[in-house]
């Protein structure tokens, strides 16, 4: 009768590996899983379009709830996942800065950045119709998140930039990021100045007006501006919105 052989500890290590392995590999995210989605208003027809002419240098900036962060997501996902296309990772970049906000969640740097990254499961999950896809996404290398707090010093080629909550960096951290760009890449920028957590009284002022001022003097810049007309989250939104810009010019 034959006998089992018997597992060593260093072997049994080895198969936890390999079961925990293959489902990943089993489950990753292709451009096939991606699905389709047209642009649901005017203002973003116009990044679509921008995006296929080949726009490499683009802000879409204005009001909340008009899909600017998700279109930014949509398009550079469906660049990167095609092999034939030479960008092979997007680089999602937000301002946490230790003294403004990340300093004050619990845990370490990776479990403070965690909360920063839901608004991309979300898109994720919408965008493939799975909970895991961004995590498959990251493991695949296809997706990395980072803040600005240690992006200095580094170069993204080859890369997809998407800066989101522009309004809530500064002008030194704007350029940083903006010097960050390298060969073959392109750079996308999202935000709203009138959405900016910045405390004006510690001197934190966002940058992002004198950044479009500059920009403006750059041929390769685009800027698609999203008003009212353009949101899509809901129509509760769009009823606040409205209602907070009415209140804002009567009492400024």
């Amino acid at each position: 009768m034959a006998t089992k052989k018997r597992i060593t500890p260093q072997e049994s290590s080895s198969l936890e590996v390999v079961r925990e392995l293959k489902p990943t590999q089993a489950l990753k995210v292709r451009i096939d899983d991606l699905k389709t989605f047209q642009p649901l208003t005017d203002n973003q027809k116009k990044f679509f379009d921008a995006y296929k002419r080949g726009d490499y240098f683009v802000a879409l900036h204005g009001v909340a709830g008009t899909g600017k962060t998700f279109c930014a997501m949509y398009k550079a996902l469906e660049e990167v996942l095609d092999k034939s296309n030479p960008f092979n990772k997007i680089i999602i970049v937000r301002s946490a800065v230790q003294s403004r906000e990340i300093g004050h969640l619990p845990g370490d740097v990776t479990e403070k950045m965690e909360i920063y990254q839901q608004p991309y499961v979300q898109i994720c999950d919408t965008l493939f119709g799975r909970k895991d896809a961004y995590k498959r996404l990251e493991e695949q290398g296809y997706i990395t998140f980072i803040s600005t707090s240690f992006i200095r010093g580094m170069s993204f080629d080859d890369a997809i930039i998407i800066v989101d909550e522009m309004q809530n960096l500064t002008f030194e951290e704007i350029d940083t990021v903006m010097t960050r760009v390298g060969h073959r890449s392109k750079i996308v920028w999202c935000g709203d100045y009138r959405q900016t957590d910045l405390n004006k009284k510690k001197n934190d002022m966002s940058g992002i007006l004198k950044f479009f001022d500059i920009a403006h003097h750059m041929e390769s810049f685009t800027r698609i501006e999203f008003t009212v007309d353009d949101i899509v989250r809901s129509s509760l939104v769009r009823d606040y919105i409205l209602a907070k810009l009415r209140f804002e010019d009567t009492n400024t």
